[in-house]
């Protein structure tokens, strides 16, 4: 007889919040770990990615926020949770995940990863949080800077430890476990024991109970495995077949290179796209995540570095365009399909100089895949992905949001009557008209002749009206409007999409290469 989670020993508020989610039945490693961990045992979970690890070890934090909900009306409090993961887009899966539990229990969280500014991570610790969701890297920057203290931590969860091992993070894991209580629970969830993470179960799990969701050596079996042997010409056909087919696909290259290349290929036959790799600013990461998640894109195109950090539970279609050279990134990657016991498929792209490796693959991973001789027309492609296919002239484009309002084709300087900023004066914090460079050399006073450069209204930078001269006139800075001759021929800004915006002198306008 299956559990449910008040069995289990989840507090009926919790519950409730993961009915609204209809969230209703525990999976497997749910059932096993919780009740456990809700008794404030250590606990080792080995449970591949999908398994629904993250709810194992969310609830029992909160439900111990639950049991003393003073401490959480402190301000200026230490945090008493900290959960670890190895990628931006995991630790951000794992607080949208929080989010609402968290506003069940009145609790405050903050997410700290790198690539992006510190000072709201900063902010939100020094106000005072009850669980911090971190990438080791930063919380170890921000620790050794003073912003963050892990003295009053009670409960430490290691998410993926597998994955911080291949990426060399466990040296900066075991620093920022001895700077928590020796006394705390400790909670660590992995695919594997290899490569390390042994080590730290067995140096700081105290009398740990092990739970096994299934063998992590082996595959999903709610997963089709199929290969297609198909030419190297027919590759990107193939692929434009199965991704304008309805349903969210996953395609896997080995470089980053390949990723963006394929990404543009793909958008350039119709099928909408977008691309997932650690050359992206965190931004342009989210971005696309987004776009992916609310359905604007149909296709993800990502490398194996990012495979963990993609968490949605509806990818219908996993395909190895490029395939892993080693067993256990194929089962990482395919694990993005048949997550939390729904069905998926797994489709690998061989080429004839494929065929040994992709044999020695599949074996290594436990699998017997179907593998069919096929090309752009084969009647299996329908049978992989079906539905009707539909194609968007042009893929997709996604327009880059401003901080605080849109963007508009600009750049560090205007021709007569031009607008030009290198962020636009429309919306939010930074509006403004003028420049913040002007003709003399002040960094926001006009020069003789071309107005008044002090600010008029705000405080904050960026928040108040500058008027005053651009580069070479009455123009832009960064936020401003006017007009006036430019001193330079033409500008050149890299917006945040990366792409190349191109001024001229005669209009100000932008043009993308």
């Amino acid at each position: 007889m299956t559990s449910s989670f008040a069995d289990l020993g989840v507090p009926s508020s919790l519950t409730d919040v993961l009915a609204a989610r209809d969230i209703t039945v525990p999976t497997p490693i749910q059932a096993a770990t919780l009740p456990d961990s809700l008794a404030g045992r250590d606990v080792l979970g080995r449970g591949r990615t999908g398994s629904g690890k993250t709810f194992a070890f969310l609830l029992p934090v909160v439900a111990r926020r639950l049991a003393d909900p003073s401490a959480s009306r402190r301000r200026g409090r230490l945090p008493r949770a900290l959960i670890l993961a190895p990628t931006r887009e995991l630790a951000g899966q794992i607080a949208s995940s929080l989010e609402p539990l968290a506003a069940q229990a009145g609790l405050a969280h903050v997410t700290i990863f790198g690539g992006v500014g510190q000072n709201p991570q900063v902010r939100a610790l020094q106000a005072g949080v009850d669980v911090v969701v971190a990438c080791p890297g930063r919380l170890e920057d921000l620790l050794g800077q003073g912003h963050a203290d892990l003295s009053g931590i009670e409960v430490t969860v290691l998410d993926e430890a597998d994955h911080m091992a291949d990426l060399g993070f466990l040296p900066v894991v075991k620093r920022l476990l001895d700077r928590t209580p020796r006394r705390g629970q400790k909670m660590l969830f992995s695919a594997t024991l290899d490569s390390g993470v042994d080590v730290i179960a067995r140096r700081y799990l105290h009398d740990p109970v092990t739970h096994h969701a299934d063998s992590a050596q082996s595959p999903v079996a709610a997963m089709d495995h199929h290969v297609l042997h198909i030419d190297a010409g027919q590759r990107l056909a193939v692929l434009t077949d199965l991704g304008s087919a309805p349903g969210r696909t996953v395609v896997f290259t080995r470089t980053k290179h390949g990723a963006k290349k394929l990404a543009k290929q793909l958008n350039g036959a119709g099928v909408p796209t977008v691309e997932l790799h650690g050359n992206l600013a965190q931004n342009a990461r989210t971005r696309n995540l987004d776009a992916f998640h609310s359905g604007q894109a149909s296709t993800l195109v990502a490398t194996d570095i990012a495979a963990r950090g993609i968490h949605v539970d509806d990818v219908s279609l996993v395909v190895h365009a490029d395939p892993p050279v080693e067993h256990k990134a194929y089962l990482h990657r395919s694990g993005r399909t048949a997550r939390a016991g729904a069905g998926g498929t797994v489709v690998t792209l061989m080429t004839d100089e494929q065929v040994r490796d992709v044999r020695s693959l599949t074996r290594a991973a436990g699998i017997k895949p179907t593998t069919t001789r096929a090309d752009a027309g084969h009647p299996i492609l329908a049978e992989l992905a079906p539905g009707e296919r539909t194609l968007v002239p042009g893929g997709l484009t996604i327009q880059a949001p401003a901080q605080g309002g849109g963007r508009q084709g600009s750049g560090r300087a205007g021709g007569p009557k031009g607008q030009g900023s290198r962020r636009t004066g429309q919306g939010g914090s930074q509006q403004g008209r003028g420049s913040r460079r002007t003709q003399d050399g002040s960094s926001r006073r006009g020069g003789p002749g071309t107005g008044r450069g002090d600010r008029t209204q705000g405080g904050p930078r960026r928040g108040g009206q500058d008027q005053g001269s651009g580069r070479g006139g009455q123009g832009s800075g960064r936020t401003g409007q006017g007009q006036g001759q430019t001193r330079r021929r033409q500008g050149r800004q890299q917006t945040s999409g990366g792409s190349i915006v191109a001024f001229s002198t005669s209009s100000g306008s932008g043009r993308r290469r």
